[in-house]
């Protein structure tokens, strides 16, 4: 893996394609994923050297800055950040759930960046504006105070753009809940 990622988050496809072909050509980074999500943003996640990612974040800032919505550029991602934005997370137990929510793409990757470097928790899941009108979620799981502690730092992360929308923690939760998440 690379030592860094980032992305750009527009408001329309249009804006999305043009900044993401300006982007690469701006500098040595991978695109991830470039895609159209819910209702009909677009984002471009990409992965470099940190200096590459930084000059392509930067130029989709300023060049296609109108219509962007977020962006971020997060070095040395934590290392369950990919199995948890592809559903390929392992996690065998739940002990405590936390969930939250952002109102964007963007912000709930520095979110769960931040909680999963914050304490000792599994990143279960991370939608990223699919099938949610735009909005974001992430689940994880641990012991009650890391699950608590990992929120809180989400939360405050995503607050700090703006972006925050709700979260909860629940203590052992109901085996059919487990279920339906595992």
């Amino acid at each position: 893996m690379s030592k860094a990622i980032g992305m750009a988050e527009y408001k329309t496809v249009s804006a999305g394609v043009l900044a993401a072909d300006a982007m690469v050509k701006a500098a040595d980074v991978t695109i991830i994923e470039a895609q159209t999500v819910c209702p009909g943003k677009y984002i471009v996640l990409i992965c470099g050297r940190l200096s590459a990612v930084n000059a392509a974040v930067e130029t989709a800032r300023t060049q296609h800055g109108a219509q962007l919505i977020g962006s971020f550029v997060l070095g040395n991602p934590h290392a369950s950040i990919f199995p948890a934005i592809y559903g390929a997370a392992v996690v065998e137990n739940i002990q405590a759930l936390g969930i939250m929510e952002t109102y964007d793409a963007a912000s709930i990757i520095v979110a769960a960046d931040a909680a999963a470097k914050t304490a000792i928790v599994d990143l279960i899941e991370l939608r990223v504006a699919r099938g949610m009108c735009g909005k974001s979620y992430l689940m994880l799981t641990g012991e009650v105070a890391a699950v608590e502690a990992a929120i809180e730092r989400a939360r405050s992360a995503a607050a700090a753009e703006g972006m925050y929308l709700d979260s909860s923690v629940i203590a052992h939760p109901d085996a059919q809940i487990r279920n339906a998440i595992l």
